[in-house]
């Protein structure tokens, strides 16, 4: 499949996902995005931008949503614009679904709402890339039904993204297993950042452990991938949403190494 022109999976290089979670400020999307595309480049990965409009799925009615459909589209266009990579974004209703794809290459669909068979025929419908989060409360395996249904709808190229399992309350659990079963229907992406998140942990909001965000992206890494997502902000304990289990930018180039490193030692021959 592909997200734009990144190709992912089927033997291609690991893809990069990363950005911000929410959309803040115009210029402050923009120099994130440049910093994301610098970097990557130094590692040598193809890299996509990934920032949300809108999160509708938020714990306290008074918690920050982002810009909103219109002014949002706005600064991701401006992205693309500017930096020339591809777009990832989470559409949470089938009628943003043909608006979203004017702009974004890859619509996303939440883990929450993945089971919403009328938002996932709306975003395959567009023609775009799909990126489909699996359900915290979803086996591995029956991902596929979900994928399955988006191809009927239309869709050509699918995306997995592993995000871990609730595991009893306010934490969730990451079962490497479940890499391997997904990517035997379709690429398989990790997302480092929401795998270290503690839902509702933080009293009305989520909490997370940044620290972890490095450990299992290298796991992931080592059980085997298509592409890794991340989320890196330049002051993660100020951002208006996941700022516990986001990283700081500067802390991306160091994590990539380490992926990277992981990704050449698998496919050096042995003997």
């Amino acid at each position: 499949m592909r997200i734009g022109g990144v190709p992912i999976g089927d033997g291609a290089p690991l893809a990069l996902i990363a950005g911000l979670n929410v959309l803040e400020t115009r210029d402050d999307a923009v120099a994130c995005a440049v910093a994301i595309q610098e970097i990557a480049a130094r590692r040598g990965l193809p890299a996509v931008f990934k920032a949300s409009f809108d999160k509708a799925n938020r714990s306290r009615g008074d918690a920050y949503r982002g810009p909103g459909l219109a002014a949002g589209l706005e600064m991701l266009a401006e992205i693309k614009r500017k930096t020339g990579l591809p777009l990832l974004t989470d559409v949470h209703e089938p009628g943003q679904a043909a608006a979203v794809a004017e702009v974004v290459d890859c619509l996303q669909v939440p883990a929450f709402l993945v089971r919403q068979s009328d938002l996932v025929a709306a975003c395959a419908a567009t023609g775009r890339s799909l990126n489909l989060k699996r359900g915290q409360f979803i086996a591995p395996r029956d991902m596929q039904y979900a994928v399955a249904k988006a191809r009927a709808a239309g869709a050509r190229d699918v995306l997995v993204t592993e995000r871990g399992s609730s595991f009893g309350y306010n934490d969730l659990v990451v079962d490497m297993r479940g890499l391997a079963i997904m990517r035997q229907f379709a690429p398989v992406c990790f997302d480092a950042t929401h795998s270290a998140q503690r839902p509702g942990a933080a009293g009305g909001s989520s909490g997370g452990d940044r620290q972890m965000v490095p450990l299992l992206a290298r796991a992931a890494a080592a059980a085997g991938i298509d592409a890794l997502f991340v989320e890196a902000h330049p002051d993660p304990d100020r951002a208006p949403c996941d700022g516990p289990c986001q990283i700081r930018m500067e802390e991306l180039d160091p994590l990539l190494a380490d992926v990277c490193a992981i990704r050449a030692a698998l496919a050096t021959p042995r003997g």
